[in-house]
């Protein structure tokens, strides 16, 4: 008993290791919500804070709207060079008086509150008002990174299910060659078959496993495609839930299709928006010929020292009215006016390119889908040819090259049929992606 507790001893007090942590069970859906999080997509979070800056920038120009009131207290003591202010050779009528050249020290104590407020300037309403319309198009911008990122996550995810999926069909693929040469292996004992037939057997197994590692690999690259636009670490284990499958879409007409991407996308809506800012920035540098209003005030108290300070104030308005600049207003008034053409020619460019990439994308979809069912039917083709060359191969009346055929033919079936689901799912997410509606898509 003692010896058992010497053993037992040393084992118990042994660093453990730490438990493997289970992979990271993940959906499309949530593989979007990593990224579009706050800590999630770089692009996102750069356009987040983009919109926040827009946010201050609406405030400083709200800011030139409101009272400006400030503070001050002064308390100095101080003497004055009356001689350097031209006071010099000054006769004075006073027998025995001489005109000081010096005079002080003496203290001087002022506390005064300041006001200041703008009453109309048009030019100042003109560029708040555009601050706005910013700050709703670095939203809509933010809006826009989302949907972008979000599109990427979806072809990353839909790769790396795709490399699953070739996986599995390159397992499948090892599982079917090895039963092959077992079966070529059996005709040999049984004399039906030849040392060549099992040694193209053999030979198509060593293929099979080859391409097996190849698809391996390349699962593992599309996985950490999928981490790096996810934000996420590069070692975190992963999971995927989902799977490619067929799903009908109702695309609707193009008329519809247009009409709804020019509605729902947010890099269109931004697009708009800073259009709208350029004209209220045009708007505005005209208005800095008008005269503007603002009022202004101050109160407080001066004297040698707080006893005996009395009060005293300041009120009046102030107009101002441009007259020469030397050109200056007429110059920015021509850059303005140039930016928001510029701003309009981008609207216009980018109607035209949702309108391509909507027709593209409906394009693409109903290519795919055909596609999905040839590939279908290509399948079914190819197994039941297999399986009736195994007959005729165990029956004695076709020999082993016909099985192999038949064979190759069904790995390029299986072939299809993964690249026509991975080419309709990707069809589907570029013409979520060209609606806009890419997020909204995703369950």
């Amino acid at each position: 008993m003692r010896f058992l507790l010497l053993w037992l001893i040393p084992a118990m007090l042994m660093p453990q290791e730490p438990a493997a942590r289970a992979p990271l069970q993940l959906s499309l859906k949530r593989a979007v919500e990593f990224a579009i999080s706050p800590e999630g997509s770089a692009q996102v979070q750069l356009s987040t804070e983009a919109w926040k800056q827009a946010r201050a920038r609406s405030a400083e120009a709200r800011a030139a709207l409101l009272p400006d009131l400030e503070a001050s207290f002064n308390d100095r003591n101080q003497t004055t060079n009356l001689e350097a202010y031209g006071f010099t050779g000054i006769r004075v009528p006073i027998p025995g008086f001489t005109f000081p050249t010096m005079v002080g020290p003496y203290t001087t104590m002022d506390a005064r509150a300041t006001l200041n407020q703008s009453v109309f300037d048009f030019s100042t309403i003109r560029r708040y008002q555009g601050s706005k319309v910013g700050v709703s198009a670095a939203k809509s911008d933010v809006d826009a990174s989302e949907e972008q990122v979000a599109g990427q996550v979806a072809r990353a995810y839909l790769a790396s299910i795709k490399a699953d999926a070739d996986v599995e069909t390159a397992k499948a693929n090892v599982t079917l060659s090895q039963a092959v040469l077992t079966q070529s292996e059996n005709q040999k004992k049984a004399g039906t078959g030849t040392g060549i037939e099992v040694t193209r057997a053999k030979v198509q197994l060593s293929n099979d496993q080859q391409r097996l590692l190849v698809a391996q690999n390349d699962r593992r690259r599309a996985y950490l495609q999928l981490l790096r636009v996810m934000g996420l670490r590069l070692d975190t284990e992963v999971q995927l839930t989902d799977a490619l499958h067929y799903e009908p879409m109702d695309a609707g007409t193009l008329a519809d299709a247009r009409a709804k991407a020019l509605k729902e996308r947010p890099d269109y809506r931004a697009q708009q928006q800073r259009e709208s800012n350029a004209r209220l920035e045009a708007s505005a540098t005209k208005m800095e010929r008008l005269p503007s209003l603002a009022a202004f005030g101050d109160y407080g108290s001066i004297g040698t020292s707080l006893n005996n300070a009395l009060p005293t104030r300041t009120i009046g308005i102030s107009l101002r009215v441009p007259v020469f600049d030397g050109g200056r207003r007429d110059a920015r008034r021509a850059e303005t006016a140039s930016q928001f053409r510029a701003e309009t020619v981008r609207t216009n460019d980018l109607k035209q390119q949702i309108e391509l990439d909507v027709r593209l994308a409906l394009d693409s979809l109903q290519s795919a889908d055909d596609e999905v069912k040839v590939a279908k039917e290509g399948l079914e083709l190819s197994e039941n040819e297999l399986a009736q060359a195994r007959r005729r191969y165990e029956a004695g009346v076709a020999n082993s090259l016909e099985v192999t055929d038949a064979q190759t033919r069904l790995e390029r079936a299986r072939d299809n049929q993964t690249a026509a689901l991975y080419n309709y799912n990707a069809a589907r997410i570029d013409l979520s992606q060209a609606l806009g509606t890419i997020r909204k898509s995703i369950q």
